[in-house]
Parts: structure tokens; sequence; C-alpha cells
């Protein structure tokens, strides 16, 4: 997965599908080959954590869409617009979420062309953020996916951690606005090793490798059982550079150094 970065959104939205292909020969072909490239991802978090650029997004999508079928890659490569966990509402238990009420008028066009292109939804689901907020009634073993409490039950369906609850919240945001059929992938995913409560290596290695596991096994979760969650996990190396709070600087699998911060396996 390649990310077109939130502020080249502007300049792609205004141009042609020409301009669109000078794009990707630039910035992703010249370096890595097609056959290489399953996703690009058209932004970042844009609806709720950067909205200047939304107005931006649909156009990018149409012109990068019109670029990859001239070059007869729109089979292959597939378009979409992560987002941020809050461009949901309602989301306890999961079968209540819905999108946003004022995100609707940018969610909508990118969920029909999602569906018109078989692309999945991309979201960003941070378990660790959700236990900072709710750790007063939240178990660390709910938000590190290590299960072994009792289950949160949301009708006929039992939940064991965190991970599961929110990505079958956006699953239920997707069925209730028509959109069912369209795939989830879950584009960042991660705990931190420090600058935070709960943050340690020990509970990063738990957390990640679980995920891994999990995605490995084509589990699916509660909501949809033996469909496959597609995860990407965030972050390869630290930033110390990030700004916001300290626990930002530490999802790296790495460190600054390049010595690995814990040693992820799984079979």
């Amino acid at each position: 997965m390649i990310g077109v970065p939130n502020e080249d959104l502007p300049a792609l939205a205004s141009g042609t599908a020409a301009t669109a292909i000078q794009w990707l020969q630039s910035n992703i072909f010249a370096h890595v080959p097609p056959n290489e490239v399953r996703y690009i991802a058209v932004g970042n978090e844009v609806f709720q954590k950067d909205p200047y650029f939304t107005p931006h997004v649909m156009p990018s999508v149409i012109n990068l869409y019109s670029a990859l079928r001239t070059l007869g890659l729109s089979e292959s490569i597939k378009l979409s617009s992560p987002q941020a966990a809050s461009v949901i509402v309602n989301t306890y238990p999961p079968s209540s979420a819905t999108f946003d009420p004022s995100l609707r008028s940018a969610i909508i066009p990118l969920l029909q062309f999602l569906r018109d292109t078989g692309s999945p939804f991309m979201a960003n689901v941070y378990p660790y953020i959700s236990y900072l907020s709710e750790a007063r009634h939240m178990s660390p073993d709910y938000a590190l996916f290590r299960g072994g409490g009792e289950p949160v039950h949301d009708g006929a369906l039992a939940y064991d951690n965190m991970f599961d609850a929110s990505v079958d919240a956006f699953v239920w945001a997707l069925e209730r606005e028509g959109f069912g059929g369209v795939a989830l992938v879950v584009a960042e995913t991660g705990w931190p090793t420090a600058g935070g409560e709960a943050a340690s290596a020990a509970n990063a290695l738990a957390f990640n490798g679980n995920v891994a596991r999990r995605a490995a096994s084509d589990a699916g979760t509660p909501k949809r059982p033996g469909v496959g969650v597609e995860v990407y996990l965030f972050g390869l190396f630290d930033e110390n550079e990030k700004v916001g709070e300290e626990y930002e600087r530490h999802f790296g699998i790495f460190g600054l150094n390049g010595a690995k911060a814990y040693n992820l396996t799984f079979n």
C-alpha cells in the first residue's frame, strides 16, 4: 500500500487524468513495479483530522482511477482513502454504529466508488486509544486481544477483544448505509512501546502478535466469521519528530537506531 500525502490532493484534484498519470509515474512506478502495488491510499484520515482537504479527496480518486484505467492497472491496483475510527459514532455496542451524520456528504460518494470498483473501505483502528479513554471500564486484556475475561455481548454476538468490536462497528455502519458488500481493510493498527499508560514493549508484542495471528488465520470477526480481515501494522519505525502525545512517537516495531523494539513472530 502506497499513500498519497494529503498535501498532494489539491493538485491531483484540480488536474486531469494526465496529471495523475504523471504523479503515479514520478512518485510510485519510478521506484516500485506496478505488480508490487496492491493499494493506493488517497490521503489519510482526511475527513475527520484534516478536513481542509476533504473536497479534494473524491476528485483525486476519480483522476487516479482514470489514470490507472489508461495504464491498464485499475483491476490490479485498488484505490481507497483510509479514515480514522472517529468517522463512526455510537460504537457501543457495535451494532448501533453509524457514520457521523456530519460527514455523510463526504463518506457516501467514497462508499459508492468503493462498491462500484470492488475496492475496500480502509479504517485505522487503535484499541490502545480506546483503552486510554475507557481505562476505568475496559480491562487491559480486552484491549490487548488476550481474551480470558467476560465477553461483551451484542445480541447474539460475543466479543472478547476491542479490535473485533471496532472492526464490526465499521461493518454495521457500512450495512446501515447499504454498502454491506464493501470489504474492510484495517489500514493501521498497533500499540506503543512507551509514552503512555500501558505502553510497553511487552504489551505491543502481545497486541501486534495477536492481531497478526488472527489476520493470518482468516478467522474473521463475530459479525463476519470466516471472512479474513486484511491488516496493516503501524508502524515499522518509531517517529521521534511526530507531533502529538508522547506515545505517538513510539509505535515502531523497530527503534530509531534500527534495533528491534521487540521480537514479533507468529505461526
